[in-house]
């Protein structure tokens, strides 16, 4: 058997060295529809081309996104304790003393009767 042939059974060679696929049959090839990459595009790059108008909606969706706070993150702000007791474990060190200084001020500011 000769190896360096390119003539022969097809049996020398394996199963796909030979064959030639049409445009868009290659199985290498993704599907065009998953062919992004989340987060390809990142906002600030100056050799970006997507055009001004695609960058405008952008910072517009990113102004609405803030508008809205997530609830959990409401509530996190309230009490830092409240993610681990929600978990059901008991909440960090350092969470009990951010909540501890946060009670204060909220009384030093009710003291002072800004709130």
């Amino acid at each position: 058997m000769s190896g360096n042939s390119s003539v022969g059974t097809s049996a020398v060679y394996e199963a796909g060295d030979q064959r030639n696929y049409k445009t868009g049959e290659n199985p290498d090839q993704p599907d065009r529809f998953h062919e992004g990459k989340p987060h390809s595009h990142q906002a600030l790059d100056s050799k970006d081309e997507r055009s001004i108008a695609n960058k405008l909606a952008r910072e517009e969706k990113r102004e609405h996104e803030a508008d809205h706070k997530d609830p959990e993150t409401e509530l996190l702000q309230k009490d830092a304790t409240l993610p681990a007791r929600v978990h059901g474990n008991e909440p960090s060190k350092g969470a009990k003393i951010d909540q501890e200084l946060q009670d204060e001020e909220e009384e030093l500011l009710k003291q002072k009767g800004k709130k």
